[in-house]
């Protein structure tokens, strides 16, 4: 690779790496995660799986790609010309990320576009067709749900029944990839310069919500439960599993994106210096998201507890003829209490209509991914002063979040690409065109009514299995194929010293053993999990339902959890088949000779 292609100084290089790896999986999936697995209690895993396998692995990967300076495909090539299927796996796990991951962000262009009006659309129901009332379908959810399932997704009721594509979300998957293109056309020279702001504007963005939103009444409510620890959940197996697929997500392992970044720096780069300075700075961003995301999340859950409580308060003081002054927000459960105990027929009376009110309960309902970025924070920002500012700024760091990840996985794929010969031969700019023209039509599928299931698929099972399978093989290759010394070796040339007894002992000893456990862990799972699920919108309800995947969408998860490890044994196949023929016909010219 020619060194002209090279980052004009390190810190292009660190900010690079912080935009790609700093995404939007540290502002919903982290989240979820730490609500899910027992608040702070989950940072124990975490900080373990972070400190076992994130740096060692994430520093590996910068290594191997600073020595070769070549793209995953020829790295590993380089190293055995039978592993060249290991960074050919890596290239089809980054192809499945650039088909959907984009998707998420013409969602955000969606929002962005639609906040510059008087009223968020997302606020309130819309008027039936009859101008009788509101839509009953959202009347039956809420607005925000509805908004998001129907006016952006168009959401059918199953992943069985299709549709057309919905104009508007296909023509901000055009913008995405325009937007994309562009940022990457030149190369490193272009991409150097926008990972300036995508790595930087969104910090802006937190810090002003952490501003806004700790002075929010009740934000005190959702901290506190983000860090009130359940300790029980470290005896949980799937607690350990989630903390390190959450670091290998984060800080982009086993995607080929890291080895294709470090192909671009100079020889002598301090690469361990850098591993160590963008991991800690992606979990600092995950734990400093997350306090963000609690403090939005407990106004929500205190908002809608409240209001629950004043639907109860005016139902009492109507149905009993109390005045106005005698119930309040913070009395309403003990006159509940009382008036069970001195009207108990008429109390009785109420029926369904009494709401059971519980703040404990609202802060429980765990909401992942989309829902989490898109729905439970624009109910939040609905109820904010101004709350369209709110709304744009939110939008605007999404879709930073969003691209400069979409920088790393496009380069992921075209940097290993432009090492093979027969493409190479073609202008970048071609290259580059080709890719996001092939990503784009085939990322379509996912805007269509219903794309968001087979969206859900993707993001579920196009690369968790694969991403163990391929950073397992690295972790032994450059240990016991390549060699732990010749790999020394490479270390001391580039930085000037050995690897520490740190990198040693993780890299050829506890970073196997804990990826081997993983992916048994990940088999059982899998089996022991029966047929495969998804969350199915019913309109007629108002909400998602779990549905089992019909035959042949669990035949394409299988293609997808097969399809890019599969590269590895057949390419490894295809390198012997191919050396035995030369072999064979260097003999026949030599005996007919």
């Amino acid at each position: 690779m020619c060194l002209t292609r090279a980052w004009d100084n390190p810190m292009q290089f660190v900010l690079a790496c912080v935009s790609y790896a700093v995404g939007l999986g540290n502002v919903w999936r982290f989240p979820y995660l730490c609500q899910m697995h027992g608040g702070g209690g989950f940072l124990i895993p975490y900080l373990l799986m972070l400190v076992l396998l994130g740096v060692p692995l994430f520093y590996m990967e910068l290594a191997i790609g600073q020595k070769m300076h070549l793209g995953s495909i020829g790295a590993w090539r380089a190293i055995s010309p039978y592993l060249g299927g290991v960074g050919l796996a890596s290239v089809v796990t980054s192809m499945y990320l650039c088909l959907y991951y984009n998707v998420i962000n013409a969602w955000s262009f969606w929002y962005l576009f639609h906040s510059f009006q008087s009223v968020l659309p997302w606020a309130e129901c819309p008027v039936n067709s009859n101008l009788t009332g509101h839509v009953e379908e959202c009347e039956r959810a809420t607005p925000t749900q509805y908004f998001f399932y129907r006016e952006t997704l168009d959401i059918s009721g199953s992943i069985e029944e299709n549709g057309g594509i919905h104009m508007g979300q296909a023509l901000c998957l055009l913008l995405a990839w325009m937007i994309v293109y562009l940022f990457i056309v030149k190369g490193v020279k272009s991409t150097g310069k926008v990972v300036y702001f995508t790595a930087t504007f969104p910090y802006l963005v937190l810090i002003i919500y952490l501003i806004r939103g700790v002075t929010l009444h009740g934000a005190i409510n959702g901290v506190k439960y983000m860090f009130t620890p359940k300790m029980e959940q470290l005896a949980n197996p799937t607690t350990w599993i989630n903390a390190a697929t959450q670091i290998f997500f984060s800080l982009g392992l086993g995607f080929g994106s890291l080895i294709a970044f470090a192909s671009y720096n100079q020889y002598n780069n301090n690469f361990e210096k850098q591993a160590i300075i963008v991991s800690m700075v992606n979990s600092s961003t995950s734990i400093f998201a997350s306090i963000v995301t609690f403090s939005i999340y407990g106004f929500k859950a205190t908002f809608n507890y409240e209001s629950c409580l004043e639907r109860v308060r005016l139902l009492l003081l109507n149905t009993f003829d109390l005045s106005e002054d005698t119930i309040s927000l913070e009395n309403v459960n003990h006159w509940i209490a009382e008036l069970n105990r001195t009207h108990p027929e008429q109390f009785a009376n109420l029926g369904g209509r009494l709401e059971t009110c519980d703040l404990e309960a609202e802060l429980d309902t765990a909401v992942e991914g989309t829902g989490l970025a898109f729905i439970v924070y624009s109910e939040a920002i609905k109820n904010m002063p101004v709350s369209q500012l709110w709304s744009v700024l939110y939008f605007i760091m999404l879709l930073l979040l969003g691209m400069g990840s979409m920088l790393g996985n496009v380069i992921a794929v075209i940097t290993p690409l432009s090492d093979l010969k027969f493409i190479s031969r073609y202008m970048r700019w071609t290259r580059v065109c080709l890719v996001c023209l092939f990503c784009l039509l085939l990322g379509l599928g996912f805007t269509t009514r219903s794309g968001n299931y087979w969206f859900t698929m993707f993001n579920d099972y196009g690369a968790t299995f694969s991403l163990l399978f391929i950073v397992l093989i690295e972790v032994i290759t450059v240990c016991y194929i390549y060699g732990i010394k010749r790999f020394e070796k490479d270390v001391e040339d580039m930085l000037g010293h050995r690897l520490n007894w740190y990198w040693k002992i993780m890299l050829a000893g506890v970073s196997p053993m804990l990826l081997i456990t993983l992916f048994i862990f990940y088999i059982v799972n899998y089996i022991q999990g029966g047929t495969p699920t998804y969350q199915a919108w019913n309109k007629e309800l108002g909400k998602s339902v779990v549905t089992e995947y019909p035959p042949y969408a669990q035949a394409f998860i299988g293609l997808l959890l097969a399809s890019s490890v599969c590269c590895i044994p057949l390419t490894a196949l295809y390198t012997y088949c191919k050396k035995r023929n030369l072999a064979s016909g260097k003999r026949e010219r030599t005996v007919s000779a």
